[in-house]
């Protein structure tokens, strides 16, 4: 197996920005102007508003890949976005780029996500198909730009630039126009123009992305929907099981998993850095703007793609595919849908102020509305009102066994 060799990462501790970091003093501003509030620099600023928000303390009872009511110790969203901050911030100290603005973007990306994970997204997606679609990603900017009721000078949490760049990862063709007919020069403009992020939100994306492939691993094997003998078919969790034992023969359960994956982990973040580096090195983007400019900076080797690619496969056969999981999905895909209906065809079953936003054509009027109203929604919540609206009670055979 071919790893990138595990150096000290140096400096440990940068006294200055990487000439191509976000520098907060130098960031493209929020929408509506504000005075500084020292000694916090912009970006400081952008996370604590996040962390402030209602949106971001919903996230402890939205799903990963487990329903809420099927055990306390799986991932939810919010332990996951703490677990890509943990991850990027390592990274852009190694790497001398802005780990506020890093923090920032991890804490707020999955601000939009709907209830039930990828399920809740993908049935909420086609009930919007005739309004615009559904997009976690784009819905997380919207929730920081729009949704987001704290403030008496401007609607959302007014972010700057670079925070709300990072937030939007992706975007479809036409939303890409929607925004930039709305917003010139915002963050939707590189996807008419190509070009890439600045550097933090692409350390970001790739944090992410190895976050919940190791997290995934554990919350399977924990729920007993993986065994040990599966997942040591994948090639980088092998290698670093096997190095585990040679080093700690006898080591089992729970150990041996997290001693595994600590490993893989640090492997991978130690890959995304030197390759990062090696990309900058190579290219020598002089500022932020350079960056964008760019082809992608923030990447993994050319073997740890593969293996993590591999992981990927594996985790989206083997647990996401899994019966139970899509026993669960399927039913997570009917209360979204059910949801939907009802509102939209009662919309006084919601809450007043959605209720008169639907009402008043606000928010894109009543379907948007109604979508805006159950993404915010936690797991808990959402089987609450499917309980109240249809007499139904969804998940029973799950609920039944996370009660015995």
């Amino acid at each position: 197996m071919t790893t990138v060799a595990q150096q000290p990462l140096s400096p440990p501790y940068p006294c200055a920005l990487a000439p191509w970091a976000s520098d907060p003093q130098k960031s493209r501003g929020r929408r509506v102007p504000e005075p500084p509030s020292p000694p916090r620099n912009e970006h400081q600023r952008d996370r604590d508003r996040i962390v402030h928000s209602t949106a971001f303390r919903r996230l402890v009872y939205k799903t990963q890949v487990f329903i809420n009511h099927e055990g306390d110790l799986f991932r939810t969203r919010l332990t996951h976005s703490l677990e890509v901050a943990q991850l990027g911030r390592s990274a852009a100290r190694a790497l001398r780029l802005n780990e506020d603005l890093v923090e920032a973007i991890a804490l707020a990306h999955d601000l939009g996500h709907t209830p039930f994970g990828h399920a809740g997204q993908d049935a909420l997606h086609e009930c919007m198909r005739e309004h615009g679609g559904f997009e976690h990603n784009l819905q997380s900017l919207r929730v920081v730009d729009e949704l987001e009721a704290r403030y008496a000078a401007f609607d959302g949490l007014n972010l700057c630039f670079e925070t709300r760049e990072g937030i939007l990862k992706h975007c479809g063709a036409r939303n890409a126009a929607r925004l930039v007919q709305a917003e010139p020069h915002g963050p939707a403009q590189r996807f008419i123009n190509g070009g890439q992020p600045s550097l933090e939100a692409q350390l970001v994306n790739l944090a992410d992305e190895l976050a919940y492939s190791a997290h995934d691993i554990d919350d399977g094997v924990r729920s007993g929907l993986l065994d040990e003998d599966q997942i040591m078919q994948v090639p980088l969790l092998h290698h670093w099981q096997t190095q585990t034992l040679q080093e700690h023969p006898g080591l089992l359960g729970r150990r041996l998993l997290g001693e595994t994956l600590r490993r893989m982990l640090s492997a991978q973040v130690h890959d995304l850095v030197h390759c990062t580096q090696s990309a900058v090195q190579a290219l020598a983007p002089t500022n932020s703007d350079a960056v964008r400019a760019l082809p992608p900076l923030a990447a993994l080797s050319t073997a740890m793609r593969l293996q993590t690619t591999q992981l990927k496969h594996f985790l989206f056969e083997a647990l996401y595919r899994h019966p139970q999981v899509q026993q669960v999905t399927d039913q997570a895909k009917t209360v979204v849908t059910e949801l939907f209906r009802v509102y939209t065809e009662d919309p006084l079953q919601m809450p007043l102020e959605h209720a008169q936003a639907a009402r008043s054509g606000q928010h894109q009027a009543l379907p948007r509305t109604v979508a805006d109203y159950i993404a915010g929604m936690t797991d808990r919540f959402a089987l609450r009102e499917y309980l109240r609206l249809t007499g139904r009670q969804p998940f029973a055979d799950a609920l039944q066994r996370s009660a015995q």
